[in-house]
C-alpha cells in the first residue's frame, strides 16, 4: 500500500503490526474528516487546510518560548517557516480559485478550525506522545507523527470528495505533506 503511494523504502516489519513497538497512526478512520466531509468546494476545502496549516505553525512558535536549547529553538522556527510556506501556497491557490481579491487578514477571519494537521489538537498530540521538549529527536518525531496523520487525513478526505477540484488540491495538499515527512527525515538524520 505505502509503496503504491510513492514511499519508495518500505520496510516490512516480521509479524506485522503486532511485532511494532514503535509509534503508530492514531484514531479512528474518520480522525479529522469532520473537518473534510466530501461535500465541500474548493474555496470551502482550501479555507480548512489553511486553517490547519495555521494551527500547526501556531503550536510550532509558541514552543520557542518553553523550550531553553537555542538549536531547539531554532528547530521549532524552522518547523513553523515549513508551515507558512504551505500556508502562502494554500492562500494563492484560494484566491485563484474563488477570483477574489480578499487580503490576507480578511481571508484568515473567515477560519472556524481549532484543530492541527491529522485532525487533533496540539494538546491532544502533546499528551499522546509526551515529547521531551529538550530533545530535538522526541520534537522531530512528534512533528513527524502530525504530518504522516495529515497525510493520511487528506488522501482519506480526497477519496472522498464529491468536487473533482477539491479532490485534485487535497491530493496536492497531501503530495506536500509527504514532502514535509521528507524534509523532517533529513532533519532527523542530521541529528542522529
Amino acid at each position: 500500500m505505502l509503496s503504491g503511494k510513492g514511499f519508495d523504502n518500505v520496510i516490512n516489519v516480521k509479524g506485522g503490526i503486532k511485532a511494532w513497538d514503535g509509534h503508530v497512526a492514531v484514531g479512528t478512520e474518520e480522525l479529522g474528516l469532520e473537518l473534510l466531509t466530501g461535500k465541500e468546494s474548493l474555496e470551502e476545502t482550501l479555507v480548512v487546510a489553511y486553517s490547519l496549516e495555521a494551527g500547526l505553525r501556531d503550536f510550532y512558535l509558541s514552543m520557542i518560548e518553553k523550550v531553553q536549547q537555542p538549536d531547539i529553538q531554532n528547530l521549532f522556527q524552522k518547523l513553523a517557516e515549513i508551515e507558512t510556506l504551505h500556508q502562502n501556497r494554500i492562500f494563492d491557490e484560494y484566491l485563484q480559485a474563488s477570483g477574489k481579491k480578499v487580503s490576507r487578514e480578511d481571508f484568515e477571519n473567515d477560519l472556524v478550525v481549532n484543530a492541527v494537521e491529522g485532525g487533533l489538537t496540539t494538546d491532544e498530540y502533546v499528551q499522546m506522545f509526551q515529547p521531551d521538549w529538550e530533545s530535538s529527536v522526541d520534537i522531530i518525531s512528534l512533528a513527524m507523527s502530525i504530518e504522516a496523520q495529515a497525510l493520511d487525513m487528506y488522501t482519506r478526505a480526497s477519496e472522498r470528495s464529491a468536487d473533482p477540484r477539491s479532490k485534485d488540491a487535497l491530493n496536492k495538499i497531501a503530495e506536500e505533506e509527504r514532502g514535509h515527512l521528507e524534509q523532517l527525515g533529513k532533519l532527523m538524520n542530521d541529528r542522529m
